[in-house]
């Protein structure tokens, strides 16, 4: 990646002059089968730009509780918007059902601005990186449809997803109105996620992308190692089946809870070692295992293409000693 990021062709991509990120674009469109494409440096300014496009000032949200765009991307629903979210329990099912869609749907009137937008997310990130079936995701963009609302999917993890349900990702998508995707993760980029959509809707997200402060020049450097992470979709089951052992060796760690996870992602739970998730998190640290606090007793471990086989057996024994301490 970095060998391509110093050999790419650039050009300004603020006046789409730039062919690394042109190529991008066509086969990030290619990959999700949508009209078209737009590089951004985040999937948090992804899925902002998306939702400023999708909305009018004043309308409702609707989206899970634990969703990304409401729950870790600062607030930029009403800050950057002046939208409102609408909140519902989704669960264990990760996306709203279609009957929780219709129930928190608001028609538009003299008194209430209406329901904008529906938002889903694929890998869901807080409910323990979930792969949402691909018939639990139409359906709620179904329900949606029939109600005149757009869905845009959080797909930060979207290839994740895919390859966990052996699904082609145009299919996954093919019900929902755009999509973000990200290029870091478990890909390998350094830098850069897509939105992705219809034409016309991509144009405007444009506008909003400079609105944002997301007009870049020289993009190939960065463009160039995105499109290397394309090419590493189909190693992520190596990926889900390093998580499904790193789950399976830390639960059965005495004082420790990690359920088998659907995806990359592996929730650890602290309370059988009576420490909070952030205390065994700085504990770990300290003996160089990396990762984050979730929240009040859950962890958050993620493997991704520099971590192998070697490194989860490593990790595993670290964070054994660290329990055997705190126990």
């Amino acid at each position: 990646m970095r060998q391509s990021a110093a050999e790419a062709p650039v050009g300004d991509d603020v006046y789409r002059d730039d062919p690394t990120v042109n190529e991008l674009e066509t086969r990030a469109a290619e990959f999700a089968g949508t009209e078209a494409a737009m590089f951004v440096p985040t999937g948090t300014m992804g899925n902002q730009a998306a939702i400023r496009t999708h909305t009018e000032r004043g309308q409702e949200l609707l989206c899970d509780e634990q969703a990304h765009v409401y729950k870790w991307e600062l607030g930029g629903i009403p800050q950057l918007s002046s939208v409102q979210p609408r909140i519902v329990d989704a669960g264990d099912r990760a996306v709203p059902t279609p009957a929780q869609i219709r129930e928190g749907y608001v028609a538009e009137d003299l008194h209430r601005p209406g329901t904008g937008l529906v938002t889903l997310e694929n890998t869901h990130n807080s409910r323990g990186g979930v792969a949402v079936p691909k018939e639990h995701v139409d359906a709620a963009a179904d329900a949606a449809h029939d109600l005149g609302v757009p869905v845009h999917l959080d797909g930060a993890r979207l290839p994740n997803a895919c390859v966990a349900l052996d699904t082609d990702p145009a299919a996954m998508l093919d019900r929902v109105d755009t999509a973000m995707f990200c290029l870091s993760k478990g890909l390998g980029a350094p830098i850069g996620s897509v939105v992705v959509g219809p034409e016309e809707f991509v144009a405007g997200a444009r506008r909003v992308r400079k609105l944002f402060g997301g007009g870049m020049r020289q993009a190939g450097i960065v463009a160039a190692p995105a499109l290397d992470a394309l090419e590493n979709v189909d190693r992520l089951a190596d990926d889900h089946a390093n998580a499904e052992r790193l789950a399976a060796d830390l639960d059965a760690i005495d004082g420790l809870a990690a359920p088998n996870p659907d995806t990359n992602l592996v929730m650890v739970h602290t309370d059988g070692l009576g420490v909070t998730g952030e205390t065994f998190a700085a504990a770990c640290g300290e003996r160089d295992v990396a990762f984050s606090a979730f929240d009040d007793h859950t962890c958050r471990l993620c493997t991704h293409l520099d971590v192998d086989e070697g490194d989860v057996d490593e990790a595993v024994g670290r964070i054994a000693a660290v329990a055997e301490e705190l126990r």
